[in-house]
């Protein structure tokens, strides 16, 4: 499976971005997309996830009510919709896949596959 992130850029505080992920190759080994990102200095944190069988989706506390994950499942995509940014938002967004584990796995290694990354940088 390959992961290819896009969409990051640089924003002010409050302003909105929208993350993609593309999916391809072994697709059908995949049974949940996440997103995690990593700070300067700080460990990779998990963001949100989505389960591609009913779309069931779980969030971070940081992402509740600002941050919105979707699918399409034609296109193999999978969307992060940040909304009402803050600089702490700042970081490398990376989006991962996994099919083992449990069922709302929020740890990195819990995911299999992962993208190269896509930056965020919210200025105040």
């Amino acid at each position: 499976v390959q992961l290819q992130a896009s969409g990051g850029g640089l924003v002010q505080a409050g302003d909105s971005l929208r993350l993609s992920c593309a999916a391809s190759g072994r697709t059908f080994s995949m049974t949940v997309m996440g997103w995690f990102r990593q700070a300067p200095g700080k460990e990779r944190e998990f963001v949100a996830g989505i389960r591609w069988s009913g779309g069931n989706t779980f969030y971070a506390g940081a992402a509740k009510g600002r941050f919105t994950i979707s699918r399409d499942n034609a296109k193999n995509t999978v969307s992060l919709q940040m909304n009402s940014l803050k600089p702490e938002d700042t970081a490398i967004y990376y989006c991962a896949a996994g099919g083992r584990g449990p069922y709302f796995p929020t740890r990195s290694p819990e995911y299999d596959y992962w993208g190269q990354g896509t930056q965020v940088t919210v200025s105040s």
